[in-house]
This record gives structure tokens, C-alpha cells and sequence, in this order.
């Protein structure tokens, strides 16, 4: 590979590392969080009874200085009510004095329902109160006996940190914006390894998606300088350790040579009758002694 493939290697590497790290540290304070929001979940809960408390007691002493109001201007119509001139004006206050009658009895009614629904929530503030004190109390004894365990897990985030920055500073700002945007759509997996699950045959695949890949991908990354994508799940391929060019190409064999003297039989039959051939096709020559006899005549 190129280096900007073997450099795009080492962050992905080194950002695994730290990644893998950063999760065993959120693993091991999940606990912690889940408490925590807990806590702010009763102490929101408790926030809020105590508003509706407190409007609650609002109003009730409102329908008590109501009440009050009320008894007050009955009293004062009733001695107009004895002060009247005549049936007319004493009928007119006493209808009066009655319907303040109704509406006060009324407003106490009202008050009476509200004055229980403050004494509900006074006893439900104090119960929540206790509530959320006995889990911040918790929260606290959990975030104390783990306080070793995160303080070792931080101190192992922060080693691997400089690691992560020097590899990102050696890859060419095009392939780093490719890989961080990939990194954050595949939770950090932004790269996919080549796999040959076949050793006789001229076959890759993408170890992420597992898609099957051109035959020649594995040419183009071991020659070229270039970003080269998984067409299925589009991480950034590259070449592992383990497969190395005499484990991905297969050679080809050369042709074997064969003996010069080891003539196939057929081949052999087939001289044999072509020089039968030619010797039916050739006249016979005469004896010597019929070479005398034709000379002499």
C-alpha cells in the first residue's frame, strides 16, 4: 500500500485503541450516570411539588381572606338590615345577606378541598424529600468506590490521546475529512480489511459487509496511492498483515515441458502408418539379377 493507505492504517488503528478505551470507561460508569439521572429526576419531581404546593397554599389564602371578606360584609348588611325603613329595604338586605351566605359556602367548601390537597402534599414533598436524599446518598457511595477504576481507565484515555492526534497529523486532510466522516457514520469503523476465504481462487471480499469485490482491488491497493471504497458499505478497504501478495495472487503454474523421448504411442502408430503409406505410394526396385537380364536385352 501507498502512505497514505498505511498512514490512514495507523489512525484507524490508533483511533480503535482509543475508542475501545473511552467505551470500557462508559461501561464502567453507566451505573454511576444512571444513579445521577436518577437524583435529577427526583429532584425535578420535587421541584415541581413544591411549585404546586405553593400555589396550592396561595389559594387557599386567597378563599381564606375570601371567607373572611365575606363574613365581614355580612355583618355589615345585616345591621343595615336592622336599620331598614321599611319591609321593602329589609327584603332587599336579607336577600342580600343570603346570597353572600351561598358564596361564602361555597368558598369554604372550596378551601376546605384545597386545605387537604396541601396537607397530601405536604406529606408527599417530605416522603420525595427523603426519597432523594437516601439516593444522592447512593449516587455519591457508587461514584466513591469506583473512583479508582475511572481515575485508571481517564489516565489510560489520556495516554492513547497523542498516539491518535500523530496519526491524524500524518494523513493528507482529503483522506482525514473521509475518514472522520466515516468514523462518526460507523461508530468509529470507518476501515474494512480485504479477506480471501478462498486460498486457490482470485476472490476478496469486504470483512465489514462481507460484499464481494472485484478481483482486481487487491492489485490497485498494493500499487496505487489512493483511497479505494467498499461499493456495498463505502469504508476505505485496505491490506492486512495477513495477507500478504504470495497469499493473495495466486501464481500461475508453468507449462510442463515433456521428454523428448517420450513419444506418445499413438503418435508412434500415426508415423508408422503415414510411412506405410508412403512406401505402398514408392515402386519396388529390381533385384540385381533382374538389372542383368533387362540390360542384356
Amino acid at each position: 500500500m501507498g502512505p497514505t493507505n498505511i498512514a490512514l492504517v495507523q489512525l484507524y488503528q490508533a483511533d480503535m485503541a482509543l475508542r475501545a478505551a473511552q467505551g470500557r470507561l462508559e461501561a464502567a460508569t453507566k451505573n454511576v450516570r444512571i444513579q445521577e439521572r436518577r437524583v435529577r429526576d427526583l429532584e425535578q419531581k420535587h421541584s415541581g411539588q413544591l411549585q404546586a404546593l405553593k400555589e396550592q397554599q396561595t389559594q387557599a389564602a386567597q378563599l381564606e381572606l375570601d371567607i373572611k371578606t365575606r363574613d365581614a360584609r355580612i355583618e355589615r348588611l345585616r345591621g343595615q338590615q336592622q336599620a331598614a325603613k321599611n319591609n321593602k329595604e329589609y327584603q332587599a338586605f336579607l336577600i342580600e345577606i343570603n346570597t353572600e351566605k351561598v358564596d361564602r359556602s361555597k368558598a369554604e367548601e372550596q378551601a376546605l378541598k384545597i386545605m387537604e390537597q396541601v396537607e397530601r402534599g405536604l406529606v408527599e414533598v417530605k416522603e420525595l424529600a427523603t426519597h432523594m436524599e437516601g439516593e444522592k446518598v447512593k449516587s455519591q457511595t457508587m461514584k466513591d468506590q469506583m473512583g479508582d477504576t475511572v481515575a485508571a481507565l481517564q489516565a489510560e484515555i489520556d495516554g492513547l490521546r497523542p498516539a491518535r492526534d500523530a496519526a491524524a497529523a500524518a494523513v493528507s486532510p482529503k483522506a482525514l475529512m473521509a475518514f472522520e466522516r466515516l468514523a462518526d457514520r460507523f461508530e468509529g469503523e470507518a476501515m474494512s480489511a480485504l479477506s480471501k476465504p478462498d486460498r486457490r481462487r482470485e476472490e476478496y471480499v469486504c470483512t465489514a459487509c462481507m460484499m464481494d469485490l472485484v478481483t482486481d482491488v487487491y492489485n490497485k491497493l498494493h500499487a496505487r496511492d489512493e483511497l479505494i471504497f467498499c461499493p456495498s458499505c463505502h469504508r476505505i478497504l485496505y491490506i492486512p498483515d495477513e495477507l500478504p501478495p504470495e497469499a493473495a495472487v495466486n501464481k500461475k503454474k508453468p507449462p510442463r515441458e515433456k521428454p523428448a523421448g517420450d513419444v506418445p504411442a499413438a503418435t508412434t502408430r500415426r508415423q508408422e502408418s503415414a510411412a506405410d503409406v508412403l512406401k505402398s505410394m514408392t515402386p519396388d526396385e529390381p533385384e540385381d539379377g533382374e538389372k542383368s537380364e533387362q540390360g542384356h536385352g
